[in-house]
């Protein structure tokens, strides 16, 4: 009888965590398209403010006759450019590329300070958290 119950619950816990993939996978697929719908959005938006700005430089650098007024337009072109490859470019792409690149070749960046928590480790923690409240109730 115990080993019906203890399968049916490794078949629960199986389809539990498969369920926990996928809905993880769906949340960061949809934060991505999230991200690229926020650069699009965005990018009408500082586009309009860099062609006004540029338009508006470039009339007062030639009226006055000085170049100096067109300074601002190459930083604000680079941002614009940035702009333009997160939302029609291939910034994802090579930034999910360069992640890939780091998760396999300088894994140790990504471990944690004391290592992965275990269930041991988290229940052992709580454990000594329980019993220290309980102290300090009395």
């Amino acid at each position: 009888m115990g080993f019906l119950l203890s399968k049916s619950m490794d078949q629960s816990l199986q389809k539990q965590q498969e369920f926990m993939l996928i809905s993880g996978r769906m949340q960061l697929e949809r934060q991505i398209l999230m991200q690229i719908a926020w650069s699009r959005e965005f990018l009408k938006y500082f586009s309009s403010f860099f062609g006004l700005t540029a338009l508006g430089l470039t009339v007062g650098a030639v009226r006055r006759r000085r170049a100096v007024l067109l300074a601002p337009v190459v930083p604000l072109g680079f941002i614009l450019a940035y702009q333009m490859d997160a939302a029609y470019g291939s910034l994802t792409h090579r930034m999910r590329a360069e992640a890939e690149s780091i998760m396999v070749s300088e894994s140790e960046r990504l471990d944690l300070p004391h290592g992965t928590p275990t269930f041991e480790s988290i229940e052992k923690s709580r454990r000594s958290r329980a019993h220290l409240t309980s102290l300090l109730e009395k």
